[in-house]
């Protein structure tokens, strides 16, 4: 029966262990001085040799045949240990073993003499797992030890494990295994299988691996499960790990360092066309970055790349701007509705080299009608300078006329009109509008990303037959959606394929609708006191979802 990697390659000695010298070497000057505690604690994060070492702990402090520290891995003991046979090394696993009953008799158990070994050896894996009970009963074994009787206790998660535990054990702490000698290690393994690799791969491999070992060795063994000719290639890395090509990262960010926001948009389509990760992207983006950074600073190049090699002439501030900009996306991308829309949301923004990015599928009149705006407002701050420079005693000169801002204008008579129409029939109304918010997230998959960028922060809240109200967070997003002549023509299959129906879009600052809807509440309650004969407004009409606020300010009062 095959046998998996880090079953195989367990370490079986101190000098064997990857990334641990100061532990292995801590307890081989102890079983070589006979200096045994009674309780040991090993934490530290998964796959980084806490069990291993606790075994070959065992082994050391038991084999008759040890030398310097070092258990011989050929006497019955030891070999006895290794397989999991020897009744004085008793594994047990505390997730499944985590009562009083079997702590309890552990402690009655612990003061029987070993049958064969010099010390009888418990080794507590997942020690943070024990009920409250149980370590209280574990507790009395610790502060009244039995002779030759050690404890091996294994946690991953050390801030469970209540202080008095913690202060009658010796604590070892294991870090996470580097990502050189976790490839070295690996490097080793297909060495002495006789088996080829890139050393590329391995780099991907041990990053992913995470300073876990065993994770490592997991990864490598799918990884040649993949590979028809047992060949580890970075092909087969990318693919085991999802991890996103070189290729397409070199491309990306050079489409980056050229600000190409199109070209960077396609490069990130067809990342997401292969069924990678938005979530892996930006992590991978992220550490393609460090690389990047790392080498500027003098440091080693691992990616063996000419692209690579070609983006290392972006200046050191925009690969810092880049990697906040990535670093205050990550987080949406993570755990966001919409992580594809955020990815673009970053493209965008990653593509300019200054300042806050815009859509790139906003027309040039837009851009155009901004730099406009900015001009204005240059012009405005050079007059009040002029204004505040001059005399106070100046003779008053007849006001000019200043450039004035445009503002969106609503149309708030349609607005409140499609308020009325939802009042009056709420139930069918509620219905379009429950549609069209199920239906929203498929809508906007279904445009473009550049359409995608200038509805972002909008969302339906009202909707009838006929009309459909987009609430925007920017007045400046609403008027541009306004201002497409082929908005309804843009959403009208779109809307009737996924939600049933196509109504009209009104796009709306959300500001502007909750004033205009605080309005509308008001002239329903004035309505209401001004109508002695109708007894309660939630009689004669149903409040429909959105308006949920009208049923404090429409209940009858007594004066």
């Amino acid at each position: 029966m095959y046998q998996a990697l880090y079953r195989k390659y367990r370490s079986q000695t101190f000098d064997e262990m990857v990334g641990q010298s100061v532990i292995s070497t801590t307890l081989k000057q102890a079983v070589e001085s006979g200096k045994l505690s009674h309780a040991y604690l090993f934490s530290g994060p998964r796959g980084t040799g806490k069990t291993s070492a606790a075994k070959i702990f065992a082994k050391a402090m038991n084999c008759p045949n040890q030398v310097n520290g070092e258990p011989c891995n050929q006497c019955d003991i030891c070999r006895d240990i290794t397989n999991g046979s020897l009744e004085d090394v008793i594994e047990i696993d505390a997730a499944s073993n985590n009562g009083v009953d079997e702590i309890r008799d552990i402690r009655d158990k612990s003061t029987y003499a070993p049958s064969r070994a010099t010390y009888k050896v418990y080794i507590i894996d997942e020690v943070h797992m024990l009920s409250t009970g149980a370590f209280n009963a574990l507790l009395k074994t610790l502060e009244e030890p039995t002779e030759n009787v050690v404890f091996i206790l294994a946690t991953t998660e050390l801030h469970k494990i209540p202080a008095t535990i913690l202060s009658r054990v010796q604590r070892f702490e294991f870090k996470a295994i580097k990502q050189r000698a976790i490839r070295e290690h690996l490097a080793s393994i297909l060495d002495k299988e006789g088996l080829t690799y890139e050393v590329d791969a391995l780099n991907l491999i041990a990053r992913r691996a995470e300073g876990g070992m065993r994770d490592a060795l997991s990864i490598l063994d799918q990884a040649l499960s993949l590979s028809p000719d047992d060949q580890v290639t970075m092909a087969i890395a990318e693919e085991i790990t999802g991890s996103i090509s070189m290729v397409a990262l070199d491309d990306y960010v050079q489409h980056l360092m050229e600000n190409q926001a199109t070209q960077a948009l396609q490069a990130l389509e067809t990342i997401y066309d292969s069924g990678k990760s938005m979530s892996r992207f930006a992590t991978d983006l992220l550490a393609y970055l460090r690389d990047l950074l790392v080498v500027k600073a003098g440091g080693d190049n691992q990616r063996q790349s000419a692209l690579f090699d070609t983006n290392l002439s972006l200046p050191m501030e925009r690969i810092f701007q880049m990697i906040a900009v990535v670093t205050n996306h990550l987080p949406e991308i993570k755990k966001g509705t919409h992580p594809r829309i955020y990815a673009e949301m970053m493209t965008i923004q990653l593509a300019k080299e200054e300042g806050v990015a815009l859509p790139s599928g906003l027309s040039s009149d837009v851009t155009t009608e901004i730099e406009g705006l900015k001009r204005e407002l240059d012009q405005l701050k050079q007059a009040l300078a002029q204004l505040q420079a001059s005399p106070s005693h100046a003779p008053a000169k007849p006001a000019q006329a200043k450039p004035k801002l445009t503002t969106y204008k609503i149309d708030r008579v349609k607005i409140l009109k499609i308020m009325e129409e939802t009042v009056q029939d709420s139930q069918q109304s509620r219905q379009y509008l429950d549609a069209l918010k199920t239906a929203w997230n498929e809508i906007l998959d279904s445009i473009s990303a550049q359409d995608r960028a200038l509805l972002m922060g909008s969302e339906p809240v009202l909707a009838n037959s006929e009309n459909a109200i987009l609430a925007f967070e920017a007045a400046f997003n609403a008027e541009q959606a306004m201002k497409r002549t082929d908005l309804n023509a843009m959403f009208g299959n779109i809307m009737s394929k996924a939600a049933g129906f196509s109504p009209n879009i009104l796009a709306v600052p959300k500001a502007d609708f909750h004033h205009i809807r605080s309005e509308f509440a008001l002239q329903l309650k004035t309505q209401k006191d001004s109508d002695p004969t109708e007894e309660t407004i939630e009689e004669t009409l149903e409040i429909p979802e959105g308006f949920d606020f009208l049923v404090d300010k429409i209940n009858a009062v007594e004066d």
